[in-house]
């Protein structure tokens, strides 16, 4: 605790703030790109999970599960090692998307696949009486009226993906956290643990913190809505019902 009123130690960190800053740069790119990949995962094996046939049931199901029940520190070291040993190394940024992007896109199944359970059936068979096909009706029918079902806890699931690139430490990666490690104990900025982690953890913050409360302020936004809609119908309704 020494070092974090030291003053010798702070003005270390500043003097190289651009090893944090390349940090959170290199983190940000990989959450972004991880992000894209979790993305498209999640909704391919979110329609499957939905599409009524057992055989992408079961792939989908097959797939969340054992993302899911997997720690994502073992996924990102077998996929680094393995790799490495055939010779075909991808690198450690291009490795931590893939395998970042593998894992949340199993989480993001199960936010599409919620989101769209939870419209009502009308809707599915309102589509099918007009004729339209399976993607047809996703596309212009049910995943529009998902969207604000999807999103709250789709960002809270962005939140995680960022704080979750600091796994990458285990594999000696370019995140925030590697680099923080690599600061600490180099030969000529080591010893200032606890103003550089006190920076890394600030940064994490100044970007989680937001997309967290964004999430909160959305999904409690979306919950009043509903709430005031089921309000004005109940009180047309008794309004019918009194006449």
């Amino acid at each position: 605790m020494d070092s974090l009123f030291s003053i010798t130690a702070w003005e270390k960190v500043w003097t190289y703030r651009s090893t944090f800053l390349l940090g959170l740069y290199n983190t940000g790119r990989m959450a972004l790109f991880a992000l894209l990949l979790s993305m498209i995962l999640g909704i391919v094996f979110g329609l499957m999970a939905t599409s009524g046939k057992k055989a992408l049931e079961g792939i989908s199901r097959i797939y969340v599960e054992l993302i899911q029940n997997t720690p994502l520190i073992l996924q990102l070291c077998f996929l680094y090692y393995a790799l490495a040993f055939t010779g075909r190394s991808l690198g450690i940024i291009v490795t931590g998307i893939i395998a970042l992007g593998v894992y949340h896109g199993a989480y993001m199944a199960e936010v599409v696949r919620a989101g769209i359970g939870a419209i009502p059936k009308g809707q599915f068979e309102a589509a099918d009486s007009q004729g339209f096909h399976y993607m047809e009706k996703m596309y212009y029918i049910i995943l529009p009226q998902s969207i604000k079902i999807i999103l709250p806890p789709m960002v809270n699931q962005v939140v995680n993906l960022v704080k979750n690139t600091s796994c990458l430490y285990i594999i000696g990666g370019a995140d925030l956290i590697s680099l923080t490690y690599s600061f600490v104990t180099g030969a000529s900025t080591g010893g200032a643990y606890a103003p550089a982690y006190l920076v890394s953890g600030l940064l994490f913050f100044a970007v989680c913190f937001p997309l967290s409360t964004l999430a909160s302020v959305w999904e409690n936004s979306l919950k009043k809505r509903d709430q005031k809609t089921v309000d004005t119908g109940k009180g047309i309704t008794d309004g019918m019902v009194a006449k």
